[in-house]
């Protein structure tokens, strides 16, 4: 089960994460906390990547047999 919303809000969330550091005023436990989600949504962000790019490279060759076909 996924636990970032779709790329778009997942991009937003983490922008606003870096954000918050960049302005200095962070505590420790809310630095520990948003390092912490941070972190989730940059593997997820990966994870789908990966998914992604392994759907890409299974439907190519196909996709290049129907072209050859037409």
């Amino acid at each position: 089960m996924s636990t970032i919303g779709d790329w778009n809000e997942a991009a937003t969330e983490l922008n606003t994460i870096v954000e918050s550091f960049d302005e200095g005023e962070v505590s420790v436990d809310e630095l520990f906390v948003k390092l912490e989600r941070a972190t989730v949504i940059i593997e997820e962000l990966e994870a789908r990547l990966d998914a992604t790019r392994a759907k890409v490279e299974e439907l190519a060759p196909r996709i290049g047999r129907v072209a050859e076909e037409q």
